[in-house]
């Protein structure tokens, strides 16, 4: 697959035409080489686009079917890369829910998103690689952030996260910096929108693909990594 994937980036220019070109085989194979096209250039996608992206995903949830956790949990376990969220694609910060375009909030640069899952722990670390800008002639900042949480499997195909903490750690040149703990709010100072804790439904699952739907219909495919 990963050859395929080389040949495909060759023309970022061709995006819309050849999403549908692999996308018309249908086979399963196919279609995750179509979710995997739509991470890298999804943010300069069409509602046409952003649409066949979510039938793409359909196609693999059909073929794979209900999930069962009880069962499947074992595929769960690992570093799993963000390839896809349609709220990166819609330029907002919340799923299909509006919300404000993050580069002009703050100088911040997003890079690769994990999800670190350990099914005998039960941590379900999200690791988020950020760059922030800095005023000329200072070099950006490298970091990682990573948000701690605990994990529940809650029915067949559902899971719930708890937030414990955030973690950053400086990288680059500044990568000899101890990372930095930074102190959760107190419950009583959260609003109740921020409960720290979210659910989602794992809607695909094989040995190297996995499909999430958040409760605010936020649709994410990850591969092992």
């Amino acid at each position: 697959m990963d050859n395929v994937l080389e040949i495909i980036y060759l023309s970022p220019a061709n995006w819309h035409s050849m999403v549908h070109l692999f996308y018309v085989g249908q086979s399963e194979r196919d279609i995750k080489i179509t979710c995997r096209m739509l991470y890298d250039w999804g943010l300069a996608a069409s509602q046409d686009d952003l649409k066949l992206a979510d039938s793409a995903a359909k196609e693999l949830e059909d073929i794979g079917g209900p999930v069962d956790l009880s069962v499947a949990i074992d595929k769960l376990q690992g570093r799993w890369k963000l390839i896809y969220s349609s709220a990166f694609s819609s330029r907002t910060l919340g799923g299909s829910r509006p919300g404000p375009p993050i580069g002009r909030l703050l100088p911040i640069n997003l890079g690769q998103v994990f999800q670190r899952i350990d099914i005998l722990s039960k941590d379900f670390d999200n690791i988020v690689e950020l760059e922030l800008g800095t005023p000329w002639p200072f070099p950006p900042i490298q970091l990682t952030a990573t948000l701690a949480h605990k994990f529940e499997i809650l029915g067949s195909s559902k899971i719930k996260i708890n937030f414990e903490k955030t973690t950053v750690k400086t990288m680059g040149n500044l990568s000899q910096l101890p990372p930095l703990e930074i102190p959760r709010i107190p419950d009583s100072l959260r609003p109740p929108s921020n409960t720290g804790s979210g659910e989602f439904d794992v809607t695909y699952l094989d040995s190297d693909t996995r499909i999430t739907r958040g409760d605010r219909d936020e649709l994410r495919v990850f591969v092992l990594s």
